[in-house]
């Protein structure tokens, strides 16, 4: 796909920024589950922690096919690394950007933005996972406070996130008329972070629980209006969802470059693998769809950057690229054989992190459902 200039000198400044410090931690911090701070706070200071919003509230002031470049090109040497930016931009980040308050704004945006505190997103929860709807998490305005109750868990940063967007319902009646959003911030009385999750992949990636025991939160703290919260998260969706298409791509591209690599390098039956037609075929087929996934995504990024609703473009866009990702991942093992299953190679560790692209966000089963209800209704 060709580019302007601006998003190739972006594209190659952030490669860069990859290749050289990202991706000599990604295997350590994958083989450990330890979290990169210092990774991450070289985002802040390179302003990718801060791409697609307007720099008054310490931005890059850039849009979103730049923030969708950033993703593709960390992830392509690192999941781990390239969810916890996705995570923080499109989660942690967004819903505070598109629907706070201006003090809200500028109390919470410049420290996010800058690299100094972490963001994230508690939606998912024992019970509510696909059906989001279905939020047990309760929140109930006592004087100037908002008291909160329940669990969050899969929560990408939970543990370590400085500043959290959560939802709870107000009433249990009205369904998912009746759930807000709220802004929590890192030591109110009555959070505490839960366990973390031992994962397949991503795991260089922290992923928590949230507990909240009648956590006591300022009244001011809501985001939105009362009963909101259902419409902000699912905004706030549409646009997460382009980052882990994004994420997906970059994921995939990897395989794809290490499987090039090794297929011109690795020699059996007297001549390197490039030259047999079924490892030809593998290749082309993943370029092919890693391709497709690329226009997919891009094209989506300038939608929303458009001011366009990208609700069936988002789904469409993650949903391809997901599951192009996973085909690639795996066909990558396939061309390296014994040695792909092995960490002297890095595409067992794309092959684990792909998966999740399959399922955070909205499951590959969920976006057809979005995407078919878009063209059809409900």
């Amino acid at each position: 796909m060709v580019l302007d200039t601006k998003y190739q000198r972006f594209r190659d400044e952030v490669r860069e920024f990859a290749t050289q410090v990202v991706a000599p931690k990604a295997s350590h911090i994958d083989q450990t589950g330890e979290f990169s701070w210092d990774t991450a706070k070289e985002m802040g200071r390179m302003g990718l922690l801060g791409i697609p919003f307007p720099k008054k509230y310490g931005g890059a002031g850039l849009d979103h096919l730049s923030y969708a470049i950033a993703v593709e090109e960390i992830s392509r040497v690192c999941g781990s690394t390239g969810v916890t930016l996705a995570a923080h931009v499109s989660l942690g980040c967004y819903p505070i950007y598109a629907s706070g308050t201006e003090k809200q704004k500028r109390k919470f945006l410049p420290p996010l933005l800058k690299g100094d505190k972490i963001g994230s997103f508690g939606l998912t929860e024992p019970n509510a996972g696909s059906d989001a709807g279905a939020t047990e998490t309760t929140a109930e305005l006592a004087g100037d406070e908002w008291i909160i109750n329940g669990t969050k868990r899969f929560i990408t940063s939970g543990a370590i996130a400085d500043t959290m967007v959560i939802t709870a319902t107000q009433d249990r009646s009205k369904g998912v008329h009746g759930i807000s959003a709220f802004i929590v911030e890192k030591g109110s009385p009555g959070f505490s972070p839960g366990r973390e999750e031992e994962k397949l992949g991503l795991r260089g990636s922290i992923t928590s629980e949230l507990v909240f025991e009648d956590c006591r939160i300022p009244k001011e703290n809501l985001l939105g209006q009362e009963y909101e919260g259902f419409k902000i998260f699912m905004q706030t969706l549409d646009g997460g969802r382009i980052s882990i298409g994004a994420m997906a791509l970059g994921i995939g591209q990897g395989a794809l470059d290490a499987s090039i690599e090794y297929a011109q390098n690795r020699v059996q039956f007297g001549k390197p693998l490039r030259k047999f037609q079924l490892i030809q075929r593998m290749i082309a087929d993943m370029e092919t769809e890693i391709s497709a996934a690329r226009h997919l995504v891009y094209h989506a990024a300038m939608l929303k950057d458009g001011g366009e609703v990208v609700t069936k473009e988002g789904a469409m866009a993650k949903l391809y690229a997901s599951e192009a990702c996973m085909r690639a991942t795996s066909a990558a093992i396939q061309i390296h054989g014994c040695r792909g299953l092995t960490n002297a190679y890095p595409v067992e560790r794309f092959f684990r992190d792909a998966k999740l692209t399959e399922i955070g966000e909205g499951t590959s089963e969920i976006m057809r459902i979005v995407i078919a209800r878009e063209i059809l209704g409900r």
